[in-house]
């Protein structure tokens, strides 16, 4: 019995290839029921490390089919991240801006302060604040930064004047790790977003910090995200009510630019790592970095560079940009 020629052999690795395309090119028709769109969403960079694998196989197995196939996922891969395998930082700046979720149980807020003083950040945005780890970063970042304001959990430490500080209202009911530090007659959850006004010598500069809810991985409810979609949303609409032309959007979103839960945001404003950084800029989990849910988003401004700290204390890690007139 002759073998099968090269056009026929490895058709399961063809199917799969067509298959994994299908799913980057159509990930936005996928489901969002139970979270599915936005968890293949947050991931879908990785997705392209199976065209190696299936390339791998289609070579074993000598296979015309598969590595014809295997054209669509690649093609579609590049199409959605090609842009960001190359450095798209330019020097100079007028304004240098970092943001970092220090995390709630970091154990030495001192050295996570004292680590971004060093960064010689103009604007210096935390999130995920305890009310104990905040009197620590007033401290030990009261020299560097003569101006700051707190709102629940998030706070922004300036170097240039701030006013009109007021919180932005992203709750829904988020159980986290600062739910933990509340007492039990103050339940309702603190503030985690706020909007100020930073006085430039090129004129005001509007400001957010926000900490959107958690996401979780759940038996029943698969990828729950109600509590992050619900201030993303909230988000969407107070920026869309922003009368400064100017503003950059600091903070831990919990979800990537590719989430749909994101689309009215990332309409209106543009990702400082997308348009000025070198590479993904992951930022999340620290140890092993598989998503960029810390994001520097901009309107009216240019990034000019982009680019994501060293580890610190937390569970995140900070990420910072350099921005223009």
């Amino acid at each position: 019995m002759s073998r099968p020629g090269p056009w026929k052999r490895g058709l399961v690795l063809a199917a799969l290839a067509l298959l994994l395309g299908l799913l980057m090119l159509l990930h936005a028709q996928i489901t969002d029921r139970g979270g599915l769109g936005s968890l293949v969403e947050t991931f879908l960079p990785w997705f392209g490390l199976f065209v190696p694998v299936l390339l791998a196989g289609a070579m074993w197995r000598r296979s015309a089919s598969a590595v014809v196939a295997l054209l669509l996922p690649a093609v579609a891969w590049l199409s959605l991240f090609g842009g960001l395998l190359s450095d798209k930082s330019r020097p100079g700046g007028d304004l240098t801006v970092v943001s970092h979720n220090v995390n709630a149980e970091n154990s030495d807020p001192g050295g996570t302060a004292r680590d971004l003083a060093a960064t010689g950040a103009d604007l210096l945005a935390l999130e995920e604040m305890t009310p104990q780890a905040t009197v620590t970063y007033e401290k030990e970042l009261a020299k560097a930064y003569p101006h700051h304001t707190v709102k629940g959990t998030v706070g922004l430490w300036s170097k240039l004047p701030l006013s009109d500080t007021r919180t932005v209202d992203v709750v829904r009911g988020d159980v986290g790790p600062l739910a933990r530090t509340r007492p039990a007659d103050h339940p309702e959850d603190p503030p985690r977003a706020l909007r100020t006004t930073v006085a430039t010598d090129q004129g005001p500069l509007a400001v957010y910090v926000v900490h959107l809810g958690s996401v979780r991985l759940q038996p029943r409810n698969g990828f729950w995200t109600d509590s992050r979609d619900f201030g993303a949303d909230a988000l969407t609409k107070a920026v869309a009510a922003e009368t400064n032309e100017r503003m950059v959007v600091l903070g831990d979103l919990n979800g990537t630019t590719d989430d749909r839960a994101f689309d009215g945001l990332t309409s209106q404003l543009n990702s400082a790592q997308e348009a000025a950084g070198d590479g993904f800029g992951f930022t999340w989990p620290a140890s092993f970095p598989m998503a960029r849910i810390d994001q520097i988003l901009v309107r009216g401004v240019e990034p000019e560079s982009s680019w994501v700290l060293p580890e610190t204390g937390s569970d995140h890690l900070p990420v910072a940009a350099g921005i223009s007139w």
